[in-house]
């Protein structure tokens, strides 16, 4: 550890933690605002066809995932090397500019390119887990994560209800102004407030690690691998209903405020999220990650499955609020397995592509429950994907097998070796 004393130590530490909570939840909630009135918005622009709007609107939203799946890792990179806190200001304010100008836009083409430079600037989010994540031993890890986590899984959760809220009172236009200057503000904390500590674990190494090095410890480690695929899978399964569920909701109600009670449906689950994600990381910490994410992936799904077969919408919040108290302890709990097994000079980049598969979940989410939808129903996107997340599980629980097989057989040849030699 650095040469501070504790009281000097633990109090940056908290600052930070506290501050990049809400900067977490503003830069993921300012993702996902324009999800309620984004049709409307692109049909402001001309005359177009109801297929083109829905076109469009796929295209723009999609976008910014797709880009920062592709250099969410460059900038955990970049963040290792040069510091996590330039990359926080670079990208919040980079965010905060391309929802600004979204409010001047005149042209879908031109939402669609800003959109696209917002997904560019979106390295805040690793960047923040990674410098969080730096400051703490590996034994809290869990804890301290699925405490930053609740922020970043409630603000994409929040940002389609308060963005339509918002929208309905003072505009479309206004939305995005006044969000842009609630995240420079936001990165004015992050400026004044932080202040970038690295615990160092008195067994590890500090150096710098090649990109391929990066590589071959990822691909080293399968179950480091499984653990990406998990947090792609929980946000396939998390966004493959959204864009259904105010269709959904309208087959349980004949109420007229439609698009807030969908809203409300789709974001019960934050609150879930906020109830249990720091708990579940606690206990993580205790009895190890990799059997939490096995029982919350078995959960998750049983409680995903049954809001196919709902006859009234209490019931289907109810589901979606327990779905969400398993859900929310999946994400921190497989970032507190990375800084467990990965040394603290690669984390960032490793939390990028953990980040950048996450991302690849909200891009191929919504197509795949929108084709699923298409053919077989709107139950059936619930089933399919529930029964995704109980197989992920099944399969964790092979490549656990499978890990500890391997655990045991290096020990024994260690053994054997250190027997021959002497």
């Amino acid at each position: 550890m650095q040469d501070q004393n504790e009281g000097d130590f633990i109090q940056p530490e908290k600052r930070n933690l506290v501050i990049m909570w809400f900067a977490n939840l503003l830069v993921a909630g300012s993702m996902t605002m324009v999800l309620p009135f984004l049709s409307l918005y692109i049909e402001s622009f001309g005359q177009y066809s109801p297929q083109e709007v829905q076109r469009w609107a796929g295209f723009v939203f999609g976008i910014s995932f797709l880009v920062a799946f592709l250099v969410s890792p460059l900038w955990g990179r970049i963040g290792d090397r040069f510091g996590r806190k330039k990359i926080l200001i670079g990208t919040g304010f980079g965010i905060a500019f391309s929802v600004l100008l979204m409010g001047y836009v005149e042209s879908v083409a031109a939402l669609f390119a800003l959109r696209a430079f917002m997904g560019l600037a979106t390295g805040f989010i690793p960047a923040s887990m990674a410098l969080i994540s730096a400051q703490n031993d590996k034994q809290t890890a869990g804890q301290t994560l699925g405490t930053l986590q609740t922020g970043t899984v409630s603000g994409g959760l929040l940002g389609p209800l308060f963005g339509g809220l918002i929208a309905d009172t003072v505009g479309m236009e206004l939305t995005f102004i006044l969000t842009a200057t609630v995240l420079s503000l936001a990165t004015l904390l992050v400026i004044f407030g932080v202040k970038e500590v690295i615990f160092e674990e008195k067994d590890e190494e500090q150096r710098s690690y090649h990109w391929k090095e990066v590589i071959r410890h990822i691909v080293t480690h399968p179950m480091l691998i499984m653990v990406m695929v998990v947090a792609l899978v929980v946000q396939l399964v998390n966004f493959s209903v959204q864009p259904l569920l105010a269709l959904y909701v309208g087959n349980l109600t004949s109420a007229e405020n439609l698009a807030f009670l969908a809203g409300m449906a789709f974001s019960v689950t934050g609150l879930g999220n906020l109830l249990a994600t720091r708990k579940w990381g606690q206990i993580g910490d205790r009895i190890g990650h990799e059997k939490i994410m096995l029982l919350l992936l078995v959960l998750s799904g049983l409680f995903f499955i049954p809001q196919a077969f709902v006859g009234e919408l209490w019931q289907l919040v109810l589901l979606r609020f327990l779905f969400g108290i398993q859900v929310g302890g999946l994400i921190p709990c497989t970032t507190a397995y990375i800084r467990q097994v990965c040394p603290v000079s690669m984390q960032g980049e490793v939390l990028g592509y953990n980040q950048s598969f996450r991302f690849l979940g909200n891009v191929i989410g919504p197509v795949s429950g929108g084709m699923i939808a298409s053919s077989l129903g709107i139950p059936a996107v619930f089933i399919i994907s529930g029964l995704l997340l109980v197989i992920t599980a099944v399969i964790v629980k092979l490549m656990l097998k499978y890990t500890s097989k391997q655990r045991k057989r290096d020990t024994v040849n260690v053994r054997k070796t250190s027997e021959h030699t002497a």
